[in-house]
């Protein structure tokens, strides 16, 4: 043998047992829920991109959906708010027009497209966070729609499509479709509509759905449904009514009874823990938002919670809640994750709650306990004729809240005196005494916003160190209430923000952000930031400020790292990273998940207000990165139609 074949075939054995490792290794890694997994943990335990090779990241491909608005008659601006999936090489997404796309994995190349032909007159935001991908395991391998995909729509619909073509399937509902709006009873145009993926678990198909906010007391149920995955025959309802009122059953319904109106709804991603048969809801509050009175009556009983039921029946099994008699518009809008915590050498299984108020609630996922003590301390008292607050609100301790529960006149902030001192004469014209200052007549201050704190972007947990990022804005609001009959202007075309009509109650609601004259929030920078939490003690490890002016202050921008508002979440992989879009500023970036040093950064055509995702399509393939960057009109980031695919560079 030649001597350079002999040293090859040296170096070829001495190498074998690492080759077979790193091929064995470079296994397909698969993300068939909007979470990663029905636990939701945002998280990817590949690690071909690590530390020492992420500045190296490159564009792949590019993919635009074309279904994109500024707003028009019909709607309001468009928001690409959305996780794609992925499941045996195919990327699957719903569009803010709710079509369903289905993408090669590593090519971006188009396999089908799927229309529901959805109405969307009177959506204040078009938007579809995900869709959902059930595989029937008792059907054989050529059955039509033997693999398939469950979309929500903005026009109250539930479809199934076949997962191979894009069919629907014919035999899911009436042709491939089940009509939510059965059983609502009285609804408004775009008054009730579903904007989060369904969940498919347990061989049903689970659905949730927004509910206007602050237009009048008695608003559509916020119940939930699982509707059976094969013939969307309705299975069970989770009708949130008061223990000790009746809730209508699933039986009721489809013999024509209609669900509880004005209960709390479940707008939010939801999660799963199949092994226990167990699924969690968060939950908004009941209407209307900001007053409740004798009003309301009790069905603030499962608001602004996290409510854990049975998966086969619905039944409720706990729930846990995050903010009393909720009169500040904190409903739960993060996805609950799951996650195992480490409680005196054992491993317990536990879930977290973040919340918009800043504070996250670990708790046992079986019996809803908290894991670190929660205290019940004393907030203001309502002045409105009328309202009576809770008396006491739970506070977290470990992790300590992420947002101040406080501010002083001298922690308020301008570019200049001038804006500053009219945030002072803003703030002196208003009432707060802390957070859960209630709604008053004079008007009060809401801090952190209605927006969060933390909102439907969640948190990521990366399960091999127990360590959570959560990324959180930190934007006042104000809030006031009107006596309705001194009220002088029109009521009619409120939206989220703004004014709401709270038809049936004494008062309507102006709502509003709290910002200096130069349209900057009133607060100290940062306006957002990135948290790392040790699970397992509930301590901070590190914070850095997410976002930069770039883009929005001409030539100062990326040098005023003050944070942004953020809509969107985090994805960590297994290569010690934390990857977050989410900002303002265009700019997707990547974080060293053990000290939160930045170490890469790229603009994206537009904001990435979603949460990204990782994923090995084939057996010895790429680890491909992929993030929607499409905006979010609402935040005020232009909207756009982008999926962009990131990998290192081909070998």
């Amino acid at each position: 043998m030649h001597k350079s074949g002999f040293k090859a075939l040296l170096i070829t054995v001495l190498l074998a047992p690492f080759c077979q490792a790193a091929a064995g290794d470079a296994a397909a890694a698969q993300w068939p829920s909007v979470g990663g997994g029905l636990e939701s943990q945002h998280y990817s335990p590949l690690a071909d991109i690590r530390k020492d090779n992420v500045a190296k990241l490159q564009v792949a491909w590019t993919y635009h959906n074309g279904d994109f608005s500024k707003g028009n008659a019909s709607h309001g601006g468009t928001a690409l708010q959305v996780t794609p999936l992925m499941v045996d090489g195919t990327l699957y997404f719903c569009t803010p027009y709710n079509r369903i796309v289905a993408l090669d994995a590593e090519t971006g190349g188009e396999k089908w497209t799927f229309d529901a032909h959805a109405k969307l007159d009177g959506v204040y935001t078009p938007v579809c966070r995900g869709v959902a991908y059930w595989r029937d395991a008792q059907a054989a391998a050529d059955t039509p729609c033997r693999e398939r995909i469950f979309m929500n729509t903005l026009d109250a619909k539930l479809w199934a499509v076949d997962a191979a073509n894009g069919r629907a399937c014919k035999d899911f509902g009436d042709a491939g479709k089940v009509d939510l709006l059965h059983g609502i009873g009285d609804v408004r145009l775009a008054e009730y509509y579903p904007t989060s993926a369904p969940l498919a678990v347990n061989g049903v198909v689970v659905v949730g759905a927004f509910v206007k906010d602050g237009q009048r007391l008695h608003a559509p149920g916020g119940a939930v449904r699982a509707f059976d995955a094969r013939s969307g025959e309705l299975k069970w309802v989770f009708d949130p009514v008061p223990p000790g009122m009746h809730a209508v059953s699933a039986e009721e319904v489809k013999h024509g009874a209609t669900l509880t109106r004005g209960t709390p709804n479940v707008w939010a991603p939801m999660s799963a823990d199949p092994a226990h048969g167990l699924i969690y809801l968060p939950t908004g509050n009941p209407s209307p938002d900001h007053y409740a009175g004798a009003e309301r009556g009790q069905m603030d009983y499962y608001g602004s919670s996290v409510v854990a039921v049975d998966a086969d029946s619905g039944a409720v099994r706990w729930h846990f809640q995050t903010v009393h008699h909720d009169l500040w518009d904190y409903d739960v809008a993060a996805q609950p994750v799951l996650y195992q915590q480490r409680v005196d050498g054992k491993e317990v299984p536990a879930l977290i709650q973040a919340t918009k108020t800043g504070q996250v609630f670990l708790l046992d996922r079986l019996s809803g306990m908290p894991l670190f003590p929660v205290e019940e301390r004393p907030v203001p008292a309502s002045t409105v004729p009328g309202e009576t607050a809770s008396p006491t609100q739970p506070f977290a301790t470990r992790p300590a809240p992420l947002a101040p529960l406080n501010i002083t006149r001298d922690d308020l902030w301008g570019l200049t005196s001038y804006d500053k001192r009219k945030c002072r004469e803003q703030f002196d014209a208003l009432d707060y005494k802390g957070i859960f200052t209630p709604p008053s007549l004079r008007g009060s201050l809401e801090y952190p916003g209605l927006g969060g704190g933390v909102n439907w972007g969640s948190v990521s947990v990366d399960p091999v160190h127990n360590r959570m990022v959560v990324n959180l804005q930190t934007a006042p609001f104000t809030l006031k209430l009107v006596k309705r009959a001194e009220y002088k202007g029109s009521t009619a075309g409120s939206d989220l923000v703004g004014l709401g009509p709270q038809e049936e109650t004494p008062y309507v609601v102006l709502r509003g952000p709290y910002l200096s004259p130069w349209q900057t929030p009133c607060v100290q920078p940062p306006w957002g930031k990135l948290v790392a939490i040790d699970l397992n003690t509930g301590n901070r490890l590190w914070e850095h400020e997410l976002g930069t002016l770039h883009g929005l202050a001409p030539l100062v921008g990326d040098r005023l790292h003050w944070g942004t508002p953020n809509s969107g979440g985090s994805l960590q992989t297994g290569g010690g990273l934390v990857f977050i879009a989410a900002t303002m500023d265009k700019y997707f970036r990547a974080f060293d998940a053990d000290t939160g040093a930045e170490l890469w950064r790229t603009e994206l055509p537009y904001a990435g207000n979603a949460t990204p995702l990782s994923y090995r399509a084939r057996p010895g393939g790429r680890q491909f990165l992929v993030i929607a960057a499409g905006g979010h009109a609402p935040l005020g980031t232009e909207p756009g139609d982008a999926i962009v695919a990131f990998g290192l560079p081909a070998q």
